[in-house]
């Protein structure tokens, strides 16, 4: 679960780690009255999106005056933002972070995420701050340093001690004891808030000698969140596709694709192959749909729904392997699927294993148009076929 950098920062605040003075403002207005509370000139005013690459895209501004400040918010909230991580269509922004000023003397990065490879913590730490941190270790990989930390032994001093004396020239005394343990607190609240990134770019130091998280990312493990029900309830659903926050309330592995072809099966690697199928029969998935082993038939009922409020939908092809999740439990969710949303694209349907012949009957004595498949690539290429017909 991605959160908010306003989220974070205050997150960040409970751990130790100084952050810039902030509001958060939904209109311009509200920008507008924050300058009132928070130091300045000059403020920043920043957009509020799980995406990065804000500044580039005019997502973050500069403004000297209240005025300003009013100005650079109305333009922020009544524009999509484009980055290369929201695509060429943008992201509607709803709320900006209007923040004080700080005068930078450097700028440093410093993370902790899983390296999976080691199946333990990571401290990485760069003087490449500011800076997307996959083009520094592409380009100079010398500037980034990785802190191994063992989950069993915990935080140690050397931990921070060496990345921290890599840096040249060396910070004052008093700014390297305060970036030491600034390494500490962060690793702190990676590991109480069960997070997979915590991530702080840049880490400035101001021309006074002190450290301020100017950014500000948190990742949630979404595993735990049964334990960070606080958390949990921080979640922006505007920032998520609506059909895969509608597929998350009821339990569904969904993904919406950009494909044409909806694509509904029991089991992550029947899915991947499904898809993969798809694409070589010369067709795109426009969704992975997982219902998974032990779906109800109230389940297959949503996924059916859900698969058809996708406008790009264009057919549908049902690929279950009954085992746990027995065909005719499937047939009867698709027929309950039907008769709450007429079903107005080809359908294609593939069943084997448990129950596998009464899952065909009851299709057959419905009035359901369907076709029926003998194996995975028939099935893809049925399908496939039928989309063209439309196209």
């Amino acid at each position: 679960m991605k959160m908010h950098e306003y989220q974070a920062k205050e997150l960040f605040r409970k751990f130790g780690i100084p952050v810039p003075q902030g509001l958060v403002a939904r209109t311009a207005e509200e920008a507008f009255g924050a300058t009132k509370e928070i130091m300045g000139p000059p403020w920043v005013v920043k957009a509020q999106i799980h995406a990065g690459g804000r500044g580039k895209g005019g997502g973050v501004r500069i403004a000297q005056t209240p005025e300003d400040v009013k100005k650079a918010a109305k333009a922020i909230l009544e524009t999509p933002l484009v980055t290369k991580q929201t695509g060429p269509e943008g992201r509607k922004v709803n709320q900006v972070l209007v923040e004080q000023g700080v005068e930078i003397d450097r700028e440093l990065y410093l993370a902790v995420v899983i390296d999976r490879a080691k199946a333990m913590p990571v401290l990485i730490f760069s003087s490449a701050g500011g800076m997307e941190i996959e083009e520094v270790a592409e380009k100079t990989p010398e500037l980034v340093l990785k802190q191994l930390i063992d989950p069993g032994t915990g935080w140690m001093p050397y931990h921070a001690r060496t990345p921290a004396y890599s840096l040249d020239p060396l910070p004052d005394p008093d700014t390297l004891k305060d970036l030491m343990s600034l390494m500490a607190n962060l690793y702190r609240a990676f590991i109480a808030l069960d997070c997979s990134l915590a991530e702080i770019n840049p880490l400035v130091v101001t021309k006074d000698g002190k450290l301020i998280a100017l950014d500000a990312k948190i990742n949630i493990d979404d595993n735990a969140l049964v334990r960070q029900k606080d958390l949990k309830a921080l979640e922006d659903p505007t920032e998520k596709d609506p059909l895969d926050y509608k597929a998350e309330k009821y339990n569904l592995n969904y993904i919406r694709l950009s494909g044409n072809i909806g694509a509904m099966v029991n089991g992550a690697g029947l899915a991947m192959a499904t898809m993969d199928v798809i694409k070589l029969a010369g067709a795109e998935p426009a969704n992975f749909l997982d219902v998974g082993g032990g779906a109800s038939e109230e389940m297959v009922t949503r996924g059916l729904e859900i698969i058809l409020e996708d406008e790009n939908v264009k057919a549908i092809l049902i690929n279950i392997f009954g085992g746990i999740l027995r065909c005719d439990v499937l047939a009867r969710g698709v027929l309950a699927g039907a008769e709450k949303t007429a079903i107005k694209v080809p359908l294609i349907v593939r069943l084997e294993g448990t129950n596998v012949e009464e899952g065909r009957k009851i299709l057959q004595e419905s009035n359901l148009k369907f076709m029926v498949a003998r194996d995975m690539v028939e099935a893809a290429e049925m399908v496939t076929a039928q989309v063209k017909k439309t196209a």
